[in-house]
Order: C-alpha cells, then structure tokens, then sequence
C-alpha cells in the first residue's frame, strides 16, 4: 500500500478571510487532498535496470492529477540511485532507501530496493526477446503467430509456447535467421528495421531500444534461457483507477511484471497498451494517457501470457450538475445507475411520455405494437400506477413466452438441417415456448437441456445433442451461451489473455464425450443416453483429460452421468457466470446493450460497467429461483428503464452508463410483425398458416426475403453477433423501393382500403394511422401538411396510402425510443 501522509491544514487567518469567496470560485483541481506514489515499493534488480514512478494528487473530490514532473524526490540514502526529472530511477549500489516525494503541503513516501547494482545477466529471450517481438506486432495473429505463420515463419501466438519460438528462431531453415558470426547481418534484425525487404514494413529502428536488445542477445549468442529460469505469475498497472477532470489532460501509468523469484519489474515500454474507447482516453507507448470526451474507460496492458486493465473515468469542468427533482430511485437498479452517474457527474434523462411508453414496453416485453385501442385506453388512464399495471398486463400474455422462445431458439440453433428432421425441430421450439409459457425457472430449464436423454421427438430437449454432436463444440456453446465465456480458441493454444489454458478446454469437453446416440423404429428419430465411456485426447498430447469444471475442481464422476455434473455445478447459486449471464442477457432486450457488451464475452479485459448491479441482478434470479417475469418487471419498473432517448444535457454523448434509453433498430421479426400490424396485411410464412407471426417462425431457414435482410441468424452459430442489428443500406433500399411495403399498404382488404372506405372524416384517418403505427396522435405541423395533400389530389385512398408508405418509412417507426 501507498503511504500517504495528509498534512493537517492550519485555520485560516482573519486577515485573509476574503480570499475564501475567491477560492470558492477557483476550479476543483485548486484543492489539495493527498499525495501517493506509484508503486510504493520499487525494485532494481541489475546495474542496466530502470523503473518509473507515477506521483499522485488526489482532490477531496476524487479527482487525481499527475504530479510526476512537478514532485520533489528525496532519498534517505546517498549514492545508491539517481532520479531524473520525470522520476525515472536507475541503479548506482546495493542498498534500501526511502524516497519522499512532496507537492506543496502533500507528501508520500516510497521504498526503493537495490541489488545486483553491478551486475548485468545475460539478456532472456522469454523476458526480454520475446516481449520485444510480440511489442513489435511479430507474433500476433495478424502475422507470424497465425495459424500458418507469414511467408515460411512461424511463431506462437502472443509467445503462447517459448520453446517452439527458440527453435524456429535458431534452428529453422538451418538458423538462416540468426547470424552469431555477423550479428547485424541476421534477418531477425535486418527485415523488421527495413534493410532486407519485409512484408510487414519497417517495425523498429536501428536505434530503437528493441533493436539494441535484440542485437545484444545475438552477440551473446542468442542464447536459450536455463531450465529454472523464473516465471511471470502476474501482471499490474498501476494506479489502478484514475480520474481526469477536463479534456486533454494526461496522466502517466507503469506497468510492474511479477516474477516466481520475487522480484518486479517496469515493463511499461515492453508492454502492449491500448483502451476500450478512444473517444474517451488515449494512451500512448510510453504509459501516458490522454483524457477525451467525458465517459469511463479502461487502460489495457499486455505482457507476456498476462493482460490486465486500469479504470479510467474523465469527468467534465464545473463540478457536479445540479441532480433533477423527479429522478428518484424506485429500486436497485436505479441506486446503481444513479451513482455511476453521479460519479461521472452525468444526469438522468427525463422520464419519456406515455406515448414512447407504450409503444417501447409493449414491443420489449410482448415484441407487437399495442392496437389502437389499447393505445387510446392507456393514454386516457389517469391513474398514477398505470405503467406498473400495464408492465404486470403484458406479462401476462401469450406473446411474452414466444419473444423468449425466439431468443433462445437464436442460441440453440434451432433449425431444420439433415440431422435435426422438421419434426423434431418443431417439437425443439415447441418445448421451449411451453418452459416460458410456464414460467419454468430457468436453472431447470438448462438442466433439462444438459442432461437430456431418450427420443428427439417424445423428449425435445434431446435436440440439444442433435443440433451439435461433437463434444468439444458443445463444450464451446455451453460455455458460451450458458455463462458467457468464450472458451473456443483454448482448443489450439492457451487464450492469450484469458486464464483459459487447452487442459481447461479438454477437460471441460470430457463432460460431453460420452454422450451416446442410436436410432429409433422411425429413421428420422435419434435417441440419446449415457454410454458411460469415451474420453476426449488433448490435441497435443493425445493424453485422456479428466472432467474438470471451468475454473474449478475435478469432481468425483463415480459412474454418473457427466453431464448431470456439470448441469449441478452450471446451475449452482455458487457458479459465479450463469445468474449474471442469465442477467446480462436480460437486460440486453430491454436496454440494447449489456452490462458486459458483448454479452457473450464474459472476460477480465472486458468488464462490466456496472459490476455491483450485474451482481445484484444475478442475486435477485436466484432469490425469485429465476423467475424470468420477475427480473423483467423490476427492470420495466425502473426510472433508468422508462427513460427518454434523449439525455437531459445536449452535451452528453455517454452511450455505456444508462443516462438515458437507446434507440434501437426492431428486430427483424418484430418490424415484419409490426408492418403487418399496421397495414392489417397477413404475411405467409412456409409451413404455418395465414396470419401467424415472424416471431413464431420457428426453423432458423425462414425462407423469408424480408427477414434475411434485417438481420434474422440463420442460427449456424450460438454467437449473439449473428443477430444483425446495424442498419444497413440493403435495408433502406429494400424498405423504399422493395414489395413488402408497396403490397402491404395498397392491400385491397387492408387497414387503409377499409378506413377510406368507412369513414369521409380525414381526421379520423389520420389519427388512427399514427396511433398504429407511433402510438401517439399527428402533430399540428404534420396534420397540416398532409391536409394540404389531401387537397390537392383527387385520389384519396392514393393520398392516404402514401402516408402510411411514408410513415412505414420513418425512423420513428423503424426504431424503438
């Protein structure tokens, strides 16, 4: 821990008394509140060794200012280091010294370890070669670390395996690589620095400290490291959360490496560093950010094996805004949000009008538009509650359960194929509307689905094993869709930057090796049981790996099915990613974006932006024994949730933190649904009947042109990223000029054709036209302009049918606000 020394401030003279006005006005970085120093121990552990420090102010106001350059160092002990301006330490003897840094009145204290003062090993290729390489881009995926490597070269990926590196460094093509005799005339240096011809460009300098080092480890023979070299057990960037008031304003970071012999390190300039958001902060090679726009962000580093991050949150001047009146908590989710919002002194939006209400909670929770009397009776209910009343209504319906159904069928792959027969995929989609129908807590649900065994067609939840079959991809979207953690590329090195290594992979899968499969008097029916045998070969070894749960322990099979197993352990309350990826998923639908966005890229380099909310709504799944219609009604509750999309502050452009709602792009099946709502135009959909809905389209092959193009998965993947929600220009073409919505609303039975034929009242028309379609009444200037129209034609039903193509068209339709 830092030692942080806060100087007792003395009372203010009477005579300087006026100056409190003054200072009151002066910005909040004019207040002082204590000084740290980073890291609070330092270590120097060869005589060429050099670690930065980072000084430390931080405001009463939380605020942190970096205070490297203009600090005073002090050290307690002459001649056994120096310090330059930027308190950059270097090694002059052996010893221990205190260093005391001091800023006005502030000052802290940091101990400063020596050793080895005279003494300069051997240069490592694992700690010092490789990270030069991997600093350099050369053994990313990009280049010499894919799968194939980059024109006859091959490296690990991000130097997953040192020892192949070595070999194929020295050894491969006869070691025309490395020239000991003429160590600038090797082709390690003469391609990257541009003297030899070099696909990925010129990477380095001949004066760049990565070349030096690359150079002398050739002239020392470029030499393997011993068997007991030490080992990297862990990475730290430091300070680990900072706060920067303003644009452009910077602050310095370093990044220590750990090693198994005890010693640390400055890796900074070794690291690979970046950020989540650029927009908000910047960083550069040397470990110095740059503050953008307000927001949160997070400083990545990467060494080695190891990766790790450091929170980042730029705040605007002026201090705190004044907090509106009406934005008061009504549950937790709303607690949560509002003190993230306060912390980065953003405001909640106001709550949005009943019109957006109804409209947004209806196609969120039962995925059609309200008709139009169910519209005008909400707009007309004056009681307080109506909101909760209409949430618990919605919950209620049979539409509720068929939203969920598509969800899930997205993630289940469910779709006709050769080996999933069409009965058999009904019977799939079937059984999982009746689990939400039901309301069957979600925990059971999985659990059927894990340890599912019998017929395909009498036990639905058997498709599970028939949809997938290999066990090592089932490994991978169990693991995806039931926690969120992408487990995929474990399968052919260690994850780069995960904890996720190739045992964890086959020892995972080795639950789902023994699933057994035979068939049935009907031919078109797989059955499915536990064949009690079958294991799964590391790739590398070909070693039969033991079942091992994800981060956890090696259970105790004693002849049970595996998979019953891994179904307790998955669905446990002590599992710490199924609650919140059930959770996480949730709040997607109702809000476009996860807590943890993607949200199914559960990973430490990836986190959460609201880790105590995503926590508590995982607690409150298994409180309520994941009661699906609980969680959604508490998050429809919510101030956050019933927000306006358009932030209080024109100056706010937070897009991460929930202060206020999202506009989004219906999905596929909803816009098709809510065209057809509109328009009163019935679609047909291969192999159901007349007047069913894109939602209850249950094979992923839909056959439907209108839904390909906005975006509906084929359902080849679990991966949420094959819902496509981005508008594309497709879309707008298709929307203009395609025949969805010229037949739909020219439809000789439809809502135009019978309102023009009951009615000569125009306003009446109007009315109901954008109460379908928007679920509010036209505005005066848009009455205005359409009776203008209306005038100068002699077709009315023409003149109306281009009004709804046109509202058809509208963004306010196309989207959710």
């Amino acid at each position: 821990m830092n030692h942080r020394i806060k100087t007792p401030r003395h009372p203010i003279p009477n005579r300087i008394a006026a100056w409190v006005c003054v200072l009151a006005m002066l910005p909040i970085s004019a207040w002082a509140g204590s000084l740290s120093v980073y890291p609070s121990e330092l270590q120097l552990n060869q005589a060429d060794a050099s670690h930065r420090s980072v000084v430390v102010e931080t405001l009463d106001s939380g605020v942190t200012i970096d205070r490297t350059l203009e600090a005073t160092a002090t050290l307690s002990v002459v001649g056994i280091a120096k310090l330059n301006d930027e308190k950059l330490a270097t090694p002059i003897g052996n010893g221990t010294a205190t260093v005391t840094y001091r800023f006005g009145d502030l000052e802290t204290r940091q101990t400063i370890r020596i050793a080895n003062a005279d003494t300069v090993p051997p240069i490592s290729f694992r700690h010092d070669v490789e990270p030069v390489l991997m600093k350099q881009g050369c053994n990313t995926g990009a280049c010499h670390g894919s799968a194939k490597g980059k024109n006859g070269f091959k490296m690990s990926l991000f130097s997953e395996d040192a020892r192949i590196d070595y070999v194929n460094l020295t050894r491969d093509e006869m070691g025309r690589r490395m020239n000991v005799a003429d160590p600038k005339g090797s082709l390690l240096l003469q391609k990257p620095s541009g003297w030899v011809d070099h696909a990925g460009g010129v990477v380095m300098r001949t004066k760049d400290p990565a070349y030096e080092t690359l150079l002398q480890w050739i002239k020392e023979g470029a030499q393997d490291d011993p068997s007991d070299v030490r080992e990297m057990i862990s990475l730290e960037i430091l300070p680990k959360h900072f706060v920067l008031e303003g644009e452009r304003k910077t602050h310095r970071a370093v990044v220590l490496a750990h090693y198994s012999d005890g010693t640390a390190r400055d890796v900074t300039d070794l690291s690979v560093l970046s950020t989540n958001d650029d927009t908000v902060l910047k960083v550069d090679d040397s470990g110095t950010v740059t503050s953008g726009t307000r927001g949160e962000a997070y400083l990545l580093a990467r060494f080695g094996q190891l990766a790790v991050i450091s929170q980042a949150i730029v705040l605007p001047e002026g201090g705190q805004p004044e907090w509106p009146e009406e934005a008061v908590a009504r549950n937790y989710v709303d607690e949560r949000i509002f003190a993230k919002l306060k912390n980065l002194r953003l405001v909640p939006a106001e709550i949005c009008s009943d019109e957006i209400f109804v409209r947004r909670v209806y196609l969120d929770i039962v995925g059609v538009l309200p008709t139009v009397e169910e519209t005008t009776r909400f707009l007309s209910d004056s009681t307080p509650d109506k909101r909760a009343k209409l949430i618990d209504e919605l919950l209620d319906r049979p539409e509720f359960p068929e939203i969920w159904a598509m969800k899930w069928a997205d993630l289940l792959k469910v779709k006709a194929t050769n080996e999933l027969d069409r009965k058999a995929m009904h019977r799939y989609n079937d059984w999982l509307r009746e689990s939400f129908s039901s309301n069957k807590p979600l925990d059971q649900m999985v659990r059927e689905l894990l340890t599912s065994e019998g017929g395909n067609f009498t036990q639905p939840a058997v498709n599970y094993y028939v949809v997938e079959t290999d066990p090592k991809v089932i490994a991978e979207n169990v693991a995806q869709v039931f926690l969120g953690l992408q487990i995929k590329c474990a399968q052919c090195h260690n994850h780069p930057f995960e904890q996720w290594t190739m045992d964890d992979y086959y020892s995972f899968a080795s639950f789902f090796s023994q699933v057994g499969r035979k068939s049935s008097s009907d031919p078109r029916e797989a059955i499915l049981y536990d064949k009690k045998s079958g294991e799964i070969g590391h790739i590398r070894t070909g070693q039969a790996m033991p079942p091992k749960f994800l981060g956890g322990t090696q259970p105790e099979v004693g002849g049970r099915d595996r998979r019953a197993l891994v179904a307790e352990w998955l669905t446990s309350p002590d599992n710490p990613w199924f609650a919140k990826n059930i959770a996480n998923r949730v709040w997607e639908q109702f809000f476009g974006a996860g807590i943890i966005d993607p949200v199914d890229d559960v990973r430490a380099t990836n986190p959460p932006t609201h880790p105590e909310l995503l926590e508590q709504l995982g607690h409150r799944l298994v409180e309520t024994q994941y009661d699906l219609r609980a969680l959604v009604r508490e998050i429809c509750n919510s101030y956050t949730y019933q927000q306006s999309t358009q932030p209080r502050d024109p100056e706010n452009k937070d897009t991460r933190n929930f202060s206020c709602q999202r506009v989004r792009r219906l999905p596929a099946e909803l816009l098709l649904d809510a065209i057809t709502s509109v328009t009163k135009h019935d679609v047909k959909f291969n192999n159901l009947p007349k007047g069913a809905r894109a939602v209850q389209v249950a094979d992923g092959n839909s056959g439907n042109y209108f839904l390909s193009v906005f975006g509906r998965p084929s359902r080849d993947s679990v991966c949420a990223c094959e819902r496509r929600q981005e508008p594309t220009l497709g879309q707008v073409l298709h929307l203009i000029n395609g025949d969805t919505i010229d037949t739909a609303v020219q439809d000789k039975n439809g809502r135009v054709a019978n309102l023009v034929s009951s009615t000569t009242n125009d306003e009446k028309v109007l009315d109901e036209l954008y109460l379908a379609a928007f679920s509010r009444r036209p505005l005066a200037e848009e009455r205005k302009s359409i009776e203008v129209y209306l005038a100068d034609s002699e077709n009315r039903q023409a003149v109306f049918e281009d009004v709804l193509w046109s509202i058809l068209n509208s963004k306010e339709f196309v989207f959710n606000h």
